[in-house]
């Protein structure tokens, strides 16, 4: 409870905080309905995540402002994560498996903060975490389009639902594509010119009121129907012992998303506020979180950077509006849940909608191929595979993609010849690969990354290149050399043996400690050092007068 005492300081935050957290619950209760429906879950769960699961995080993170709450992709990944389980979403087992989900990641968390291995979100870099989500948003899209209009589609795959759902428009319920369309253009207008009212709960009052009057239910819009009241019960999960066994996959998957995002959202608010958050405190109060939503019949919950922005808006600088969003969410299930029976599905639908579609981040997408295609394509391959292959399938692609990407620019690292200059300093000659000219009697060779097996190659064949064009002397600049593996290693003993068969020396300038300790722990005893490249030229130099 770092936050508290730094995050109240003045009895008059009070009020602004309090007021915060009832926006906060003005965006949660449909929301989280709306996600809860996406998970193929009952409403009510996700309510119950608004409640418990919210109180336990706010009570043991850092961070001042991140929201935890389910948000789109974790409610994409529950569902195509337990649909492949095959169990019928909405089902008793269903529901069960979702809340014992919530326990795995739990379990995942906790043991990502025992042994404080956050470190391995890092590897879903920028655009593998940009096209994942984005290729979510589609997903989730395609279904909240679906209940715009009315209809159901029968396809299980990607495209050809998405065929369906095109050749279905002319039978779609025209009452309740006027409710969507309706709901969405009333939260941009709102967002545009009135930003201070919560959009999404004054369409939804707005759309329940009109279908209640109309009778509109009985015209072929669908609503919500009975919401059970009263607060949330302790349960544990009903499933088998291989259906635990079969969910710890998709907790991986969804921490991974939570932390990737949730860290790096919860690091952006405390540079720009000017505060610090324990990243380890971050994973154990995500772990706590989904305990309390195991065991309180809620799902699975993570980070939403769009509340988290929503609270940073209001001037919330600490975790009171979370506090009382669950208290508010709280009277309404227990006191209050048959209101919600009218709430039209079409307009929790274009909620959804108006939401993720701030996911697919097409400006990033745009900066990316500007600045670097690869990471482009890596991109693009993440976004289609979510909805083609599946969200799971597409976190190990993600994975293997950012792996690859990373070998294979580790594979081909800056290198440089040095050349004598001007007053003794060395000039960069950053094309030697591709000249065929002589090299100088002395060449220093500047190789500007860890020196191991997916690069080991790469420098063999750049040393023997230099010794073939008539270097008499080939230094090897280490300084940006900060390890060697025992492949690297390898490769230097036989980069020696065969320049000294040809009669050419090899010597190491610049070299820090560290690496000639793990130098001469891999044996490489016979290697010569220079604790800078002018004295390796001197000694060139003296070797060759007569």
């Amino acid at each position: 409870m770092t936050w508290f005492a730094a995050g109240i300081s003045r009895p008059l935050d009070w009020p602004k905080e309090i007021t915060a957290g009832v926006t906060l619950a003005a965006l949660a209760i449909p929301l989280n309905i709306g996600y809860a429906q996406i998970a193929g879950l009952p409403p009510v769960v996700g309510l119950y995540a608004a409640i418990v699961p919210m109180l336990v995080f706010a009570l043991f993170c850092s961070s001042r402002q991140l929201v935890a709450s389910p948000d789109a992709p974790i409610a994409a990944l529950i569902a195509s994560l337990l649909t492949a389980m095959a169990v019928r979403p909405g089902s008793a087992q269903y529901v069960e498996l979702a809340y014992a989900q919530a326990l795995v990641c739990a379990g995942v968390f906790l043991l990502f903060f025992v042994f404080r291995l956050g470190f391995l979100a890092d590897f879903l870099s920028e655009p593998v975490l940009v096209g994942f989500i984005a290729g979510l948003a589609v997903e989730i899209l395609t279904s909240q389009v679906e209940k715009i209009l009315g209809v159901h589609t029968t396809a299980d795959r990607f495209f050809p639902e998405l065929w369906e759902i095109i050749t279905r428009i002319p039978q779609a319920e025209k009452w309740s594509v006027v409710i969507g369309l309706a709901t969405v253009a009333v939260i941009v207008a709102l967002r545009r010119f009135v930003p201070a009212l919560p959009g999404p709960l004054v369409a939804l009052v707005a759309a329940t009121a009109v279908v209640a009057w109309a009778g509109l239910d009985k015209r072929g819009v669908s609503v919500l129907g009975d919401v059970p009241s009263g607060l949330p019960l302790p349960h544990w999960p009903s499933i088998t012992l291989g259906q635990w066994a079969g969910l710890v996959p998709g907790a991986i998957a969804i921490a991974a998303v939570t932390l990737a995002d949730g860290l790096l959202t919860a690091r952006r608010y405390a540079e720009q506020r000017g505060y610090r958050i324990d990243a380890n405190q971050e994973l154990r109060a995500f772990g706590l979180a989904n305990v309390a939503a195991g065991l309180t019949q809620s799902m699975t919950v993570g980070s939403s950077a769009s509340r988290t922005a929503a609270m940073d808006a209001t001037g919330s600088r600490s975790q009171v509006p979370s506090v009382v969003c669950a208290l508010v969410v709280a009277v309404l299930v227990a006191f209050f849940s048959g209101v919600l029976a009218y709430l039209p599905n079409a307009a929790l639908a274009g909620i959804v909608a108006v939401a993720v579609v701030r996911l697919i981040d097409v400006r990033k997408l745009a900066e990316l191929w500007r600045l670097r295609r690869s990471e482009f394509w890596i991109a693009v391959v993440c976004l289609l595979g979510v909805p083609v292959l599946g969200s799971l399938t597409a976190v190990v692609i993600a994975f293997l993609l950012s792996a690859v990407d990373v070998v294979r620019r580790a594979a081909r690292p800056s290198t440089a010849v040095l050349r004598p200059g001007e007053q003794g300093r060395y000039v960069r000659e950053e094309d030697h690969r591709d000249g065929d000219g002589e090299a100088g009697p002395l060449t220093v060779y500047r190789f500007e990354s860890q020196l191991f097996f997916a690069n080991a190659a790469t420098f063999k064949a750049d040393v023997e290149r230099l010794a073939e064009r008539g270097a008499r002397w080939i230094v090897l600049d280490a300084e940006a050399i900060p390890d060697v593996d025992t492949t690297g290693a390898q490769a230097l003993r036989d980069t020696v043996a065969l320049l000294g068969e040809r009669g050419v020396t090899f010597a190491v300038s610049r070299a820090t400690a560290g690496l000639r300790r793990l130098l001469t722990h891999y044996g490489l005893t016979e290697l010569t050092y220079y604790d800078s490249n002018e004295a390796a030229a001197d000694a060139f130099r003296e070797s060759s007068a007569p």
